[in-house]
């Protein structure tokens, strides 16, 4: 069975896919190889209709705890995909699936595979941009964090220094939403942020959903040349439809100490955290999941053999 996960065409590693490589590895050892005929596609939102024509190798698709909402919705769930579980109920919904396969996003199970060095020794607020925004202006965020006093923790960093970042921080203000879901799974509270149209509020509302949790992101002006900095082709034009209380022609060329002021103003928002009783039922319903999954497939590889 190949492990499955969205790759930049820029082939830039990010935090959130890269965790796929790591984690699934340790939750599911000597269970992959590069056999394409199966795939096994895990986090990411990755449920759409171009996925029948990306994984066309494939005979067979284990998805395990995906979730729906970049491109086009998928019309309909290919014989050959054996689904175990999405992200969340929309996701379910989307895809005609029963109210039971919505557990939560597998990024959860970070906690099984890893523990801060020090999970005492915080060092104060961080921030973490989504992928693309890190890409055109890590200049203007490193400044800006500097002066706010916050951590800059940069998605295109190696996936444990990622991590041992985030356990590390008081809080996070995170624009990456799966830097969220691993805060919650190691119970560091987080601020959803935004900076332009590109993030996805469906998949942050599916995931929200599955945790028991409001989505009332705090918005950020960008801080580059905005028709690079906020275009985006996966989700651009549609999530910019959730932006119409905001005037976007407005947010170019914000003075430096306003965004500033308004980065620190964020700071001090009363954070997320998951109850720790939901938290631990979802985890637990993941590795029931997992294990069930674990058993099927290689159940279903020996009979092939």
């Amino acid at each position: 069975m190949q492990l499955y996960y969205y790759q930049r065409r820029d082939r830039q590693p990010n935090f959130g896919d890269e965790l796929n490589r790591w984690l699934w590895s340790r939750l599911l050892p000597d269970f992959f190889d590069d056999d394409a005929t199966t795939r096994f596609v895990g986090t990411g939102t990755l449920l759409n209709q171009r996925l029948p024509e990306r994984t066309r190798q494939a005979n067979r698709v284990v998805i395990f705890s995906s979730g729906a909402g970049y491109e086009s919705p998928l019309k309909q769930i290919p014989d050959h995909w054996q689904i175990y579980c999405v992200r969340g109920p929309r996701s379910a919904q989307q895809l005609g699936l029963p109210d039971k396969m919505a557990i939560a996003d597998g990024g959860l199970l970070v906690n099984q595979c890893f523990q801060p060095v020090d999970a005492h020794a915080c060092k104060g607020a961080s921030f973490i941009p989504h992928i693309h925004h890190a890409n055109y202006a890590q200049p203007e965020w490193e400044l800006l964090c500097q002066g706010a006093n916050i951590r800059y923790i940069d998605p295109r960093w190696p996936v444990e220094q990622v991590l041992q970042a985030i356990g590390e921080s008081s809080v996070l203000l995170a624009e990456a939403m799966h830097g969220a879901i691993v805060a919650d799974a190691l119970r560091v509270p987080w601020v959803p942020i935004v900076t332009s149209p590109r993030i996805l509020r469906f998949k942050w509302l599916d995931w929200c959903d599955s945790m028991g949790l409001p989505y009332r992101p705090q918005y950020l002006a960008p801080l580059a040349d905005y028709p690079r900095y906020g275009r985006g082709l996966r989700s651009g034009l549609r999530t910019a439809l959730h932006w119409g209380h905001l005037s976007l022609v407005d947010w170019g060329n914000q003075p430096f100490e306003a965004q500033l002021r308004r980065l620190e103003q964020v700071k001090a928002v009363e954070p997320c955290l998951s109850e720790g009783e939901i938290a631990q039922r979802r985890v637990a319903a993941l590795l029931d999941r997992l294990e069930t999954m674990g058993k099927a497939e290689r159940a279903s590889s020996a009979r092939v053999t």
